[in-house]
């Protein structure tokens, strides 16, 4: 099934949006489907059986004041719920009235305070039309709406998400809206520095294919390219024109640091021991790129260089146990942690420090006050309200990177504990200026030693050999350069993603492919094959 990032998908069908001039303006954004029949995640998700303005707008409002720092949510018309699932089929709405709900829908949105503007969708499920209301937090935070917006005499009042409910926020709630729901996260934000002309047509690409979405057809040069930027939500509209955000450079700018200083991994071994030995120490050169780059980089270095295996064969037991110093999934999962979550106003790295017993993986700033310290002491699940890098965890999680769901901790801890390794630890500040967690080397493989990264004359003949599927492709991009990942994926006989996926290694990893021109008229170089 064809995935839309951002076209919400529900009962796991790709449903088709439609678009509509009057009143409302569709986007598509990367966002995660929900299912029919599961149970609604209600501080993101309303159902109503029909068109009800003044209880929508109510939501409308509390959505946009996004309280929690969730990321607004959707409120769904034609659908009946119960007991946290919704009922099917679907009541659905008469599509008549959608032209005149529209309409309705310009006027309600400018009393909101300061205006707002949802998104609408139309979408087809059991052969009835449903209305999906798209919510995204607020630029403009906080947000009042009349209690009743089709009443002649209207009260204005502020609401937000209270679990499944859009309430009125009373004494320090409303203080704290205030206070702190005007701050749009900084990925979200748009950049004055950052063009059109920083953004990589394909790295943008390869993520569309990864994600398996239809935008990876279209031409991304010139203003096509700022329009697929616009449906996936990366552009801040202004009275000047518009901004490109911050999150776009981190996803899709080859040279991110350009904008955010400081935005690299840096690794440093202590073969003996930072403090056993501090002078004795090996500094890998600086790990850069786009985040989803940086990742790969980050764990290509660790899993050729520091992840090791160690046969051991109990005493009692004829069975021999593989361990591993440390396990790939907990490093990823702090690794992945460390770029997502960091501070990217802060000018300083994502330190690694490798020493005999542990890795050390450290981040600049650390996590929010609405995180408990005890939550923090005991290195359990890190559950936060407010996310510094929201749209950044989006795109992440699109590329399965990331759950988002607050289990990166818990993910680390039951990896060591399958592998025999002692818990992971984390510390920070009162002040939450950065955030450090220690991975300890599993017992049984102390000792190991780590391998030091080869010099540059060497890293020809140190490369990993290419596939069989890597060498085909490579010959028939070879005989006809203009071949498209669609033609290249019918030759192979599979899938367009798995094909985006080598030839990603091919450029990157490997660099033995470049790609020349645009979309239409590019075609791909072979080198130093």
């Amino acid at each position: 099934m064809t995935h839309h990032p951002g076209v919400v998908r529900l009962d796991g069908f790709a449903t088709t949006v439609l678009r509509r001039p009057r009143g409302t303006s569709v986007r598509r954004m990367p966002v995660r489907q929900h299912r029919w029949g599961s149970a609604v995640e209600s501080n993101q998700l309303e159902y109503k059986e029909g068109w009800n303005p003044d209880t929508i707008y109510r939501s409308i409002c509390a959505f946009a004041n996004d309280f929690e720092d969730t990321g607004g949510g959707y409120i769904i018309v034609g659908v009946k719920e119960e007991h946290g699932h919704a009922v099917r089929p679907v009541l659905g709405v008469n599509p008549d009235s959608i032209e005149q709900i529209e309409k309705d829908m310009v006027g309600y949105n400018n009393l909101i305070r300061p205006y707002y503007q949802p998104r609408l969708f139309i979408e087809e499920i059991d052969r009835k039309t449903i209305l999906v209301i798209k919510v995204t937090a607020g630029e403009r935070r906080p947000y009042k709406v009349p209690d009743r917006i089709t009443a002649k005499q209207k009260d204005f009042n502020y609401y937000i998400r209270y679990n499944s409910s859009s309430i009125v926020p009373k004494d320090e709630y409303e203080r704290e809206l205030i206070n702190l729901a005007n701050r749009t996260p900084f990925d979200d934000r748009g950049n004055d520095q950052i063009s059109l002309r920083d953004i990589s047509t394909a790295l943008l690409r390869d993520f569309l294919v990864d994600v398996g979405s239809d935008l990876a057809d279209q031409d991304l040069s010139g203003e096509n390219l700022k329009g697929v930027l616009d449906q996936m939500d990366l552009l801040e509209t202004t009275p000047e024109g518009f901004k490109v955000k911050n999150v776009a450079a981190m996803m899709f700018c080859e040279h991110p640091e350009k904008f955010f200083k400081m935005t690299q991994v840096e690794i440093v071994i202590f073969p003996k021991g930072r403090l056993q030995d501090p002078d004795n120490m090996i500094e890998v050169a600086p790990i850069r790129g786009c985040v989803p780059k940086m990742i790969r980089d980050t764990m290509n270095y660790l899993k050729t260089n520091v992840i090791q295996k160690k046969i051991h064969k109990p005493k009692d037991n004829e069975r021999s146990v593989v361990k591993y110093n440390y396990p790939y999934q907990a490093l990823e999962e702090a690794v992945v942690n460390s770029l997502y979550h960091r501070s990217y106003i802060e000018r300083e790295p994502v330190e690694i420090t490798i020493e005999p017993d542990k890795i050390s993986i450290l981040n600049f700033g650390g996590p929010n006050h609405t995180i408990s310290m005890q939550a923090i002491r005991e290195a359990r699940m890190l559950r936060s309200r407010r996310y510094t890098n929201r749209r950044l965890g989006e795109f992440l999680k699109e590329l399965d990177l990331t759950e988002g769901r607050a289990t990166g901790i818990p993910t680390i801890q039951q990896k060591l504990q399958e592998n025999g390794s002692p818990r992971a630890t984390i510390e920070t500040d009162e002040e939450r200026t950065y955030f450090l967690i220690d991975i300890p080397c599993n017992p049984d493989c102390l000792g190991v030693q780590i391998k030091k990264e080869c010099k540059k004359e060497c890293k020809k003949e140190c490369k990993k050999e290419l596939s069989d599927l890597q060498v085909i492709i490579l010959d028939v991009l070879s005989k006809d350069p203009t071949t498209t990942i669609p033609e290249l994926a019918e030759k192979m006989g599979m899938s367009a993603r798995k094909v985006s996926q080598e030839l990603k290694f091919l450029r990157e990893d490997f660099q033995v492919l470049k790609r020349e021109g645009g979309r239409k008229n590019g075609y791909w170089v072979v080198c130093n094959y």
